[in-house]
């Protein structure tokens, strides 16, 4: 079974007149997340996560543990709609199926990809509505276009978006105080998810090659730091990488799942979302089991800390997790996909 789910994955380019029918229309079968840490890289393959190392230190694009979060830390069960949950739709207090997420805590807002709406929105903190920071111009491959996008990084540097724009197989910068300004950054690229470290390097997962690449800003090719060797199962391969959070040599580890697909607490399905803690401990939206799982390092099982109470629309159920995210604060943030809402659950202090 594809993770692209109704996507086209022949990547024939939309005509200019755009007459054709979207590359993307419903993603419902595919996802991630995208962060950049000082731990080591993790990409998601079909039922595991893998670490690969490569040496990188907390990325540029501003995503980061919280310190607040450890072993011990707990979060209430039932989450909070901060973003859509107002049924499917095209309207600034809509989303179409989420995916990626980021959380830009020095403007107090979250970037969600609204795949199927294809544009990038930004969501106040308390916010009712969000407004539209990159897209929304129906889809296509104009520049001032996007066609289904599935992840995007703040470079803070830049003053920009990064985006992940799958449907027309390109990497694209969007500049966040000029919105007429758009630039095609990598092009012919199966983009699903990105991060950027210090050096303002950006790594990608390639889902139809099934490798990570790392590019350096005005390079026209990358370097496979993950993968690349065919599709499969051995610790030298990835099979359709989606989410990174930092770093890629020659084979992975295996840190969660592993074990075939399953809802055990050893197994995964269709992991999605990740982050790393100070302590190396990893979280994971896994999401065909609708939950979302915290793998100790070294452990050969996960605990649920966030769902797992059968798909659903209630406040502490999911329909198929993507991105997964954090604050400064602790509290998780993830992209319920199928319920077409952007679910925060608050750090339990108690």
């Amino acid at each position: 079974m594809s993770r692209l789910g109704n996507i086209d994955t022949s990547h024939k380019r939309l005509p200019d007149n755009n007459d054709d029918e979207p590359l993307t229309s419903t993603m419902n079968d595919m996802r991630r997340a995208s962060i950049a840490s000082n731990q080591e890289p993790l990409a998601s393959t079909m039922n595991e996560m893998r670490r690969a190392s490569t040496a990188s230190n907390q990325g540029a694009s501003g995503q980061v543990s919280s310190p607040r979060v450890n072993i011990k830390t707990k979060w209430q069960q039932y989450g909070t709609t901060i973003a859509g949950g107002n049924c499917q739709g095209k309207q600034l207090n809509q989303l179409s199926s989420p995916y990626g997420i980021y959380i830009d805590d020095d403007d107090q807002c979250i970037y969600i990809a609204d795949c199927d709406n294809h544009r990038i929105l930004e969501w106040k903190y308390n916010a009712e509505i969000g407004q539209t920071a990159a897209g929304g111009n129906g889809y296509g491959n104009r520049m001032d276009q996007l066609n289904g996008p599935t992840d995007m990084i703040v470079d803070q540097q830049n003053d920009s978006l990064i985006i992940c724009d799958l449907g027309n197989r390109r990497v694209v910068r969007w500049f966040r105080r000029n919105a007429t300004k758009e630039e095609t950054i990598i092009s012919d690229v199966d983009c699903y998810s990105l991060t950027m470290d210090n050096y303002g390097d950006l790594y990608i997962s390639d889902f139809e090659q099934h490798e990570v690449r790392r590019w350096k800003i005005g390079e026209t090719n990358g370097i496979i730091v993950a993968g690349g060797n065919g599709k499969g199962n051995h610790l030298n391969q990835l099979n359709q990488p989606t989410s990174l959070f930092m770093k890629g040599a020659n084979e992975g580890i295996v840190v969660a799942g592993g074990q075939g697909e399953g809802n055990s607490l050893t197994q995964l399905s269709y992991p999605e979302g990740v982050f790393v803690d100070h302590w190396g401990h990893v979280y994971v939206a896994d999401s065909y089991n609708h939950r979302i799982m915290r793998w100790l390092k070294g452990s050969k099982e996960g605990r649920i800390i966030v769902g797992g109470n059968g798909k659903g629309e209630q406040p502490n159920q999911f329909n198929l997790l993507r991105g997964l995210s954090i604050d400064r604060q602790g509290n998780l943030y993830v992209a319920d996909n199928s319920n077409h809402r952007v679910q925060k659950f608050e750090i339990d202090l108690n």
